[in-house]
C-alpha cells in the first residue's frame, strides 16, 4: 500500500546544488506532507475498521436472515395454511363422492 513511512519522510535529506534549496521552506513543506500522511493513514484505518464491522454485520444479518427462512419453513410444514386444508378436503370429498357417484 503506502511505500512511505512518516519517519521516512521526516529524515529525508536533501542534496543541495549550486542555489539549492531553502531548509526551512523544504521543512515546512515536509511538515505540511507528515501530517497529511497522518491523516490518511488514520482515515485508512479507520475505513478498514469500518468496512471488517460492516463486513461482521453483514454476516450475523445473513444469519438471522437463514434462521428465519428454516423457522418459516418449519411453520409452513408444521402448520398447514387454509389453502392446503381447504385443497386436502376437496380431494377427500372427491375421493369418498367420486366413488359414490361411479357405483350408481
Amino acid at each position: 500500500m503506502n511505500t512511505l513511512t512518516v519517519e521516512q519522510i521526516l529524515e529525508k535529506e536533501f542534496k543541495s546544488g549550486m542555489n539549492g534549496y531553502k531548509k526551512d521552506d523544504v521543512d515546512a513543506f515536509l511538515d505540511a506532507v507528515i501530517k497529511d500522511y497522518e491523516e490518511f493513514n488514520m482515515e485508512v484505518g479507520r475505513l478498514f475498521q469500518e468496512n471488517e464491522n460492516l463486513r461482521k454485520q453483514v454476516k450475523e444479518l445473513n444469519r438471522a436472515i437463514q434462521l428465519k427462512h428454516q423457522d418459516t419453513q418449519q411453520k409452513m410444514v408444521g402448520n398447514p395454511t387454509n389453502f392446503d386444508i381447504i385443497k386436502r378436503i376437496s380431494n377427500l370429498e372427491k375421493a369418498v363422492f367420486g366413488s359414490m357417484i361411479h357405483r350408481e
